[in-house]
């Protein structure tokens, strides 16, 4: 643990004063992201706040709905192609919401004693990052522990991860006061609701459709902390076309054909579909060649 001197040095530097970061979302229809900025594995969990928090994200202003993507004190600046980087740790697809009843759920981890809850979280469905014009509130389902962004400070840890597994309110956690940030290192579950009829109306680079961004973060006066994510929206009136299972013949889909049989679906038979499929389609032919 740093001693108080120091802490009170860092202090003057928001982005080692204390920390709290957005580790993993996931859309209910699957998918899932890390937030912009976020370094993965090389970050330790434990250790002094210039190691831990160097890839957090750090917001200039209390207030969530305003402007921009935040900072991180290895990086810079974040932009939203640093998407990539966020692909490239969780995978290609982003969390996929329902455009009804759609959640957001995750883990928020709490690195240091001021990067705690409670959490809110704004939706900008031009993933421009201009959450101050276009950005939408969330609902939040499942709150992260704290108040004003702090949680108790101590070196044990165990009577937090008690209240943990006996899933306590967080009213019943100690909270600390401003300036004792010390590692914590521990994570919580959080969710939230997305509006119906949400739109995702973004472009972004190597991203099949419409993309929409959300930042979450506490308001520590000292920060504030957390993040933010893309997703993207599941448009449910798209059918998924229907694949066979354990039949030789072949199986049309609900779209209509003008010419041709609809494509080939390969069955645990395969090659009996695709026998099938050959001799409807040079049937077809040999009636069109003589007029039938």
């Amino acid at each position: 643990m740093i001693s108080n001197l120091i802490t009170l040095a860092l202090a003057a530097t928001p982005l080692v004063s204390a920390h709290g970061k957005v580790a993993v979302v996931n859309g209910d229809q699957g998918g899932n992201t890390t937030a912009l900025g976020i370094l993965g594995g090389i970050v330790p969990g434990e250790g002094s706040n210039d190691v831990t928090e160097i890839d957090t994200t750090v917001f200039n202003k209390k207030n969530i709905q305003t402007n921009g993507l935040g900072k991180t004190q290895k990086n810079g600046k974040n932009t939203i192609d640093m998407l990539s980087l966020a692909t490239e740790q969780s995978g290609p697809v982003l969390p996929q919401v329902s455009g009804t009843n759609g959640t957001l759920t995750g883990v928020f981890h709490i690195v240091t004693s001021d990067g705690a809850g409670p959490l809110k979280a704004v939706l900008d469905p031009t993933a421009t990052g201009k959450f101050g014009e276009y950005g939408v509130l969330l609902e939040v389902l499942t709150q992260v522990p704290g108040k004003g962004g702090n949680i108790s400070p101590v070196d044990d840890k165990r009577w937090l991860r008690e209240e943990q597994e006996e899933e306590e309110e967080p009213g019943s956690l100690r909270w600390a006061k401003r300036g004792e940030a010390v590692n914590i290192n521990l994570d919580f579950p959080m969710a939230f609701k997305v509006p119906d009829n949400t739109q995702c109306q973004g472009t972004v680079d190597g991203v099949e459709g419409g993309v929409c961004l959300v930042k979450i973060a506490n308001s520590n006066g000292n920060g504030p902390f957390g993040g933010v994510v893309a997703i993207q929206m599941v448009d449910e009136s798209v059918a998924t076309p229907t694949t066979a299972v354990g039949s030789g013949d072949a199986t049309a889909t609900d779209t209509p054909s003008t010419t041709l049989p609809d494509s080939v679906v390969v069955t645990s038979t395969g090659e009996a579909s695709v026998k099938v499929h050959c001799e409807q389609v040079v049937g077809k032919i040999k009636r069109w060649w003589l007029g039938a």
